[in-house]
Formats: structure tokens, sequence, C-alpha cells
């Protein structure tokens, strides 16, 4: 990680940038980063967030919070966002990703590199974009998502949303890859559904990897298979405002040692 060389502030406060593994939730890199800093250190507790979401099936840029610095997730996930987008042309599915089976399919072949840097535009500026109903928007004070496993029919409304920038980066059907700079609250898997309605045929997100949010970029950021190298070279602040006091360390573990 570049950004920080020297000892760590963990409940002063960090802002450290991490690489999410493939098929880890957001949630899950925040409780596995938790517990290995806190047996590092000795403490019970430690306030950790994340600025962003990222779907089980996506990689890349998440941003960490610790102790005090939490209170700057609201600004750091407001931050313009960067894809790498692989988009499976000819078919789609519930989720508008891999996590479920495609639920039908249409032609692809009529589809030229031309056809899809014609049809780009539209979708650069200001535009409005129905969430997945497997998202987390909450309707009626639920998750769609939730609903939407129950087989209730959901009717989500469109949002506004700002769209910087679209690259066309491969062109090898039935799959396109993208550049995709965006703002908060843009859904990829939404947006892999419309190119592909764009396209007149069907489409759904094939991989995704987040490169950019705000000032932090992927070659920045910490892999979790480093994580214990990073923290023996860096160590700890001593923090006295805290009073962390030495206890054994087997008090001092957390109950979930899903590590």
């Amino acid at each position: 990680m570049k950004q920080i060389d020297r000892p760590l502030h963990m409940r002063e406060g960090e802002v450290l940038y991490f690489d999410k593994p493939l098929t880890w939730t957001s949630f899950d890199l925040v409780n596995k980063f938790r517990y290995r800093v806190c047996r590092r250190m000795g403490i019970k507790k430690l306030r950790v967030g994340h600025a962003g979401t990222l779907d089980p099936l996506a990689t890349g840029v998440m941003i960490l919070c610790t102790g005090r610095a939490t209170k700057q997730i609201d600004i750091l996930q407001a931050g313009t966002k960067e894809y790498i987008a692989t988009i499976r042309l000819g078919a789609t599915t519930p989720t508008y990703d891999r996590e479920s089976e495609p639920d039908a399919f249409f032609p692809y072949e009529h589809i030229t590199r031309e056809t899809v840097l014609d049809i780009l535009p539209r979708f650069v500026g200001e535009i409005e974009q129905v969430p997945p109903v497997f998202s987390a928007v909450r309707v009626d004070g639920r998750r769609a998502y939730d609903l939407a496993r129950k087989g209730q029919e959901i009717v989500l409304k469109a949002r506004i949303l700002q769209i910087d920038e679209i690259e066309l980066l491969n062109f090898s059907l039935p799959l396109i890859t993208l550049r995709i700079v965006c703002s908060k609250g843009t859904y990829i898997r939404a947006l892999a559904r419309d190119i592909g309605e764009a396209l007149q045929s069907g489409g759904y997100l094939e991989a995704l990897q987040r490169t950019r949010v705000g000032d932090a970029r992927i070659e920045d950021c910490l892999s979790i298979e480093d994580l214990e190298q990073w923290l023996d070279r860096l160590g700890f602040a001593n923090e006295p405002e805290f009073d962390m006091q030495p206890k054994s360390l087997s008090a001092l573990v957390p109950a979930n040692t899903n590590n």
C-alpha cells in the first residue's frame, strides 16, 4: 500500500485501500480485517467501516476506514468510480450477472464493433437508470433483494446518475469489455442490461473490477494475502489516549475466528 509508510494509528483512525477478493462480500473484508488487527493489537473492539459496497462477484478497490476515520466514509464513498466491466451479450439473468443462471437468450450475431461504438454515447452524461431488483435499494423499509428472493414483484423507480466516460476496450463476441467512469449509486449490472437492450439483444455482467474510487487506485491497494506482512512491517503506533491496557491475548481475541 503506497499511501502509508509509518506505524498505524488504528484507533485514532486510518484510511486504507484494499483489493477485494472475488466471491467475498464487502462485510467479509471488513470482518476479516478487523479480526486480524484486533488479534495483533490485543484489543477487543475496533471500529471499521467501508466506503462503498462491491458485489461478491466483483473485485477491486475498497476503502476501509478505522476508528475516528469512519466519520469520513460519506465523503469518500461519494468519489467518482472507475470500473472495468465485461458484458456477455446474447443472454440475460435475473440478477444481471453470473450470480444466477440465464433466463432468456437472444441473437447477437448482428452486433459489430461499430454498433457498440454507436450506442455507447447514449449512456454518457446524465442518465436515468432503474436499479436491479436484486439490490440493496429499500422498498417500504425493506431491501429489494429480500423481496425478490421471496418471489414478490417489485417496481423500482429510475434514478438520475452521471456517467462521465465509457470506453470500449475489447470486442470479442459474445463478450465486450468497457471502461466506465461514473457517479456513486451506479449499478454496472443494470448498465449491462441496458446496453444489451440498446444492441437489440440481451446482456449481463460477466466480470467487474473497480479500479478507482476518488483518489484511491487499484495499483495503490493492498491484497488481503499481504496484510500480515504489511502489519509486521509498519507496526502500530502507541495510542495511550485510548487506554489500551495489556491483557492476555486469549481473553481479547474476538469470538469470530473465521479468518
